[in-house]
């Protein structure tokens, strides 16, 4: 199937018979679930001495909206109910911080897993970020998210053109740069999904993201105050933090990354290979847990409640209102651009989990993305690095478990497509690359 941006209200999207959100909570809902809790508490299967090998570990989140099925997971005690009282999900600095904590590995008082950028578990697998340069082996088990990020820019270029097509900026950072200035776009990190999006975008409107602007890392939280005091042009990041740029009228969004991509990718719950391989039935624990905790998170009625919690001091300490809107598919683009109720939400589960479904062919871009911007080999064996990182399987075991209804019947989504008509067919990966005007290849 073909995957691409469609305007218009979520009742406009949720037309098609059978598939609305009703009919998808009878099938893999409440009911489903506690059925399932049943066999996982110690009345059950995880009795009799086969419950999870640990009664939990730590996992790092870095105060982003697509976080919040972790912390939903254990302010809800639905870890506590999978057997793992003692999670601890502990809040990370940066990407960075992510990165060289999940080097250390809980036992040395590092995270063995967590909330991280979808592209990380391939970067930290083949040690290409890794401050020593040492493969870490990383799989990805589940999807966090979909959609919900922005590609927001500095009130500078407000009178300009700037939405999805960029190219109006293109002029202008060029006098800028005429003038003596530097022109800085920031992402999170390097190889990241901010850092494809915000590349993506940019170069979809012929400015090239290594040659016509210097792109920089910024932790997410820090985004704000960043464009605030001029040191950035334009940046690209998740929730909450472009809403809380237009609130707080320091730029606006030219776009949403759902509108670059509709349903795209974006967040994961990777692990180290070594925690899931020596704790199986801890690992497969900490997903049911969190694939429960998503499915709570998708439903509009508990939007309000989670915002409350996730912006709670010791979480985001950051005001409802930041929040709320976009998760609910409100956006406040700026510049007095407001949309209601569009199907560029958050989305957190899908009919029968196929937003946490770890998609391999949606693996296959971000590897083929990285190899676009020259962090991995031209010639990298992509299909197998997805199949070493992506456990596709485990998610199965796990939703046949919690008894889920209609689960993915295999690993690709299909051909997708792009807001600028470029489409990526996973199976021919290499096709798309050399379409791509503006790219450096290793």
């Amino acid at each position: 199937m073909t995957h691409s941006f469609k305007t218009g209200t979520r009742a406009a999207a949720s037309r098609k018979p059978g598939t609305s959100r009703r009919h998808f909570l009878r099938l893999s809902g409440t009911a489903a679930l506690l059925a399932a809790a049943k066999s996982a508490l110690p009345s059950g299967a995880f009795a009799q001495g086969s419950g999870p090998e640990v009664k939990g570990t730590r996992l790092g989140y870095i105060a982003l909206t697509d976080a919040a099925p972790l912390i939903i997971a254990k302010e809800k005690g639905i870890y506590a109910k999978y057997g793992l009282p003692d999670m601890d999900i502990a809040k990370q600095a940066s990407w960075g911080a992510t990165r060289d904590n999940m080097a250390l590995g809980f036992k040395a008082n590092g995270i063995d897993g967590g909330h991280i950028l979808s592209p990380k578990p391939y970067l930290y697998s083949t040690g290409k970020v890794m401050q020593n340069g040492q493969p870490l082996p990383m799989y990805t088990l589940l999807r966090l998210n979909e959609d919900c990020q922005g590609l927001s820019v500095s009130n500078e270029y407000k009178d300009l053109p700037v939405g999805t097509d960029c190219s109006a900026l293109k002029e202008a950072f060029e006098k800028k740069k005429a003038a003596g200035k530097e022109v800085k776009a920031a992402m999170t990190f390097p190889g990241g999904t901010h850092d494809l999006w915000l590349r993506y975008w940019l170069a979809a409107g012929g400015i090239d993201p290594d040659k016509d602007v210097s792109t920089i890392v910024v932790p997410p939280p820090q985004m704000v105050a960043n464009m605030k005091v001029g040191t950035m042009d334009c940046f690209c990041v998740g929730e909450p933090w472009n809403e809380q740029l237009v609130n707080q009228n320091i730029g606006f969004t030219a776009a949403t990354t759902g509108e670059i991509w509709f349903k795209h990718p974006e967040k994961v719950l990777g692990m180290r290979a070594d925690f899931v391989d020596q704790n199986p039935k801890a690992a497969m624990a900490i997903m049911m847990a969190t694939m429960e905790a998503q499915i709570w998170c998708e439903k509009m009625e508990n939007k309000q409640e989670m915002a409350e919690i996730i912006g709670r001091r010791q979480w985001f300490n950051v005001p409802v209102p930041d929040i709320i809107g976009r998760i609910k598919g409100d956006i406040n683009y700026g510049r007095g651009k407001v949309a209601k109720g569009t199907n560029l939400l958050m989305k957190f589960w899908g009919e029968g989990g196929s937003v946490s479904y770890p998609w391999k062919s949606l693996d296959t871009w971000f590897v083929t993305e990285n190899i676009r911007w020259g962090k991995f080999e031209a010639n990298t064996n992509v299909k197998a690095l997805v199949d070493k990182v992506n456990r596709s399987d485990l998610w199965l075991e796990a939703a046949k478990t919690l008894g889920i209804a209609g689960t993915p019947s295999s690993d690709s989504r299909g051909v997708e497509t792009f807001f600028d008509g470029v489409k990526f067919d996973p199976a021919a990966p290499m096709d798309y690359l050399n379409a791509l005007k503006i790219k450096r290849i290793a």
